[in-house]
C-alpha cells in the first residue's frame, strides 16, 4: 500500500515522515516546489525536534519520497491524505478552494480505488462536499471513499505527539476505509476510535474551542 500526502505544510510534512517512520510507503506533494527540494535534500522547510533526522533516515531507507507532480501521486497512491491549507476568509469562513482544486484533480486521475482522507481542519459535512466534487469532475466509474483523520499535534512536539498518541480519531463510512486505516494505524490499535466521518469533523472543531478557552484562562 502506498500513501500520498498533498500538501507539506507543517501537518503534511509531519504526516509524511512519520507515516513512513511506520513502515509505510510515502510520497509527498506540493504546489510550492521549494519545500519538495529541501525535503528531497533531506532539509525540512519547518523546525520540529526530531523531524529532520527521521526525514533523512526514511529518505535514505527508501520509504519516503517527494514529487513535484501533484497528478503522478495521486495515480500512483492508494491513500491520499489532504493536508492542504483551508484560510479563514474575511467573513470568517473557511477557503476552500484547495480543498476543491485537489478534489477536482483527484477525480480527474482516478485510475484505480482510492482512499481520500481529510486531514486538514474542514467545516463539518465537507466529507460529504468533496464527494460531490470528485463525482462532477471523474472521468469513469471507478469507486472511491473519503474519510475523516483529524490532526492533534502540538507545535514544538509535533513528531512526538504522531508516534505517541493518545487518540487517533477515524471517521468513516465503509467497512473498507474502517481496514485500511486500521491497516496504517495498526501499531495504535489500542488509541483508534471509529466514528462516522461528520462526527469526526466535528470532534476536531470541539477539540480546537475546547483548547482557545482552557488558554483564555491561564
Amino acid at each position: 500500500m502506498k500513501i500520498g500526502v498533498i500538501g507539506t505544510g507543517y501537518v503534511g510534512l509531519v504526516t509524511a515522515v512519520c507515516l513512513a517512520e511506520l513502515g509505510h510507503q510515502v510520497i509527498g506533494t506540493d504546489v510550492v516546489r521549494e519545500k519538495i527540494d529541501l525535503a528531497l535534500a533531506g532539509k525540512p522547510h519547518i523546525y520540529e525536534p526530531g523531524l529532520e533526522e527521521l526525514l533523512k533516515k526514511n529518505l535514505k531507507k527508501g520509504h519516503l519520497n517527494f514529487y513535484h507532480d501533484l497528478d503522478k501521486t495521486i495515480r500512483e497512491a492508494d491513500v491520499l491524505f489532504v493536508c492542504v491549507s483551508t484560510p479563514q476568509l474575511p467573513d470568517g469562513r473557511a477557503d476552500m478552494s484547495y480543498v476543491e482544486g485537489v478534489s477536482r484533480r483527484i477525480a480527474e486521475n482516478l485510475n484505480a480505488y482510492k482512499l481520500i482522507v481529510e486531514k486538514s481542519t474542514v467545516p463539518v459535512r465537507t466529507s460529504a462536499w468533496i464527494k460531490r466534487v470528485i463525482n462532477l469532475y471523474r472521468h469513469n466509474d471507478q469507486d472511491f471513499d473519503v474519510a475523516s483523520n483529524p490532526e492533534f499535534l502540538r507545535e514544538g512536539s509535533a513528531v512526538h505527539d504522531f508516534l505517541h498518541p493518545d487518540r487517533i480519531i477515524i471517521g468513516v463510512e465503509s467497512k473498507r476505509a474502517e481496514k485500511i486505516l486500521r491497516k496504517i494505524y495498526a501499531r495504535f490499535t489500542e488509541k483508534l476510535l471509529v466514528t462516522n466521518i461528520d462526527t469526526a469533523e466535528l470532534i476536531k472543531h470541539a477539540s480546537n474551542s475546547f483548547l482557545a478557552m482552557k488558554i483564555s484562562f491561564i
